[in-house]
């Protein structure tokens, strides 16, 4: 039996986006459809609105804000619903109280990372799901070192870390590269480092591009990235 190829697979998300959401739940039903392929996700930052301040702004003004009115607020989330609904996820927007400031968790999500894949893939499904679905404030502290304890990484560091400004340059540097990259919008899959998947595609088409680049990548076509 030939070894698996191994491909990585950098996802550029924001842990407020709902796409990014649904993204990450097609990809992983991507990646359990696709056989003789070992992915390795990491994930990398992106903040649809940095503009937020640190402390998060109400949710409702913020969103009429942006949108205009109620019923434009209605509609979108009637469009994104059933999608969620479709992968799993209890989309609920009513929870949600504060439009949070994302920075903070970010440099979780990357100290995560430093802990292993396993663990930032947990923490990243948790904050989804607080978010998303228990109308949680993922920029609050309290929030994040709990997110971190459950994901399995040591809480007393998250919790010396956050108050500091650990990171928080290395966080900005890679929003700045993605921007640079042409990274306007998430999710954003890079697989291998240099094929870009863009937007919440469904789970068949992240599928093949899993399968394309793996058999290129095993016939000696695509470069390994390290």
């Amino acid at each position: 039996m030939s070894e698996p190829v191994s491909l990585s697979v950098d996802v550029v998300s924001d842990v407020v986006c709902p796409w990014c959401f649904i993204g990450q739940k097609r990809l992983d039903k991507a990646v359990a459809a696709v056989d003789g392929v070992d992915v390795h996700i990491n994930w990398r930052p992106f903040q649809l609105d940095p503009s937020v301040p640190r402390g998060g702004k109400d949710r409702r003004q913020y969103m009429l804000d942006k949108f205009g009115s109620e019923q434009r607020i209605r509609d979108i989330h009637a469009r994104i619903e059933p999608l969620g609904a479709a992968e799993g996820i209890a989309f609920d927007f009513d929870a949600i109280r504060i439009a949070p400031n994302t920075l903070d968790a970010h440099r979780a999500i990357r100290w995560a990372g430093a802990a292993g894949e396993a663990v930032q893939n947990r923490l990243v499904r948790r904050l989804f799901r607080l978010y998303f679905e228990e109308g949680a404030d993922v920029g609050d502290h309290a929030v994040l070192i709990a997110a971190a304890r459950e994901a399995g990484m040591d809480a007393a560091v998250v919790e010396t870390l956050l108050p500091t400004d650990a990171d928080v340059a290395a966080v900005q540097t890679e929003i700045a590269t993605a921007s640079r990259m042409g990274i306007t919008g998430v999710p954003c899959f890079l697989i291998e480092g240099k094929y870009a998947v863009m937007g919440a595609q469904e789970t068949d088409v992240l599928a093949d591009a899993l399968r394309q680049i793996a058999a290129a990548k095993a016939g000696g076509e695509a470069e390994a990235t390290g």
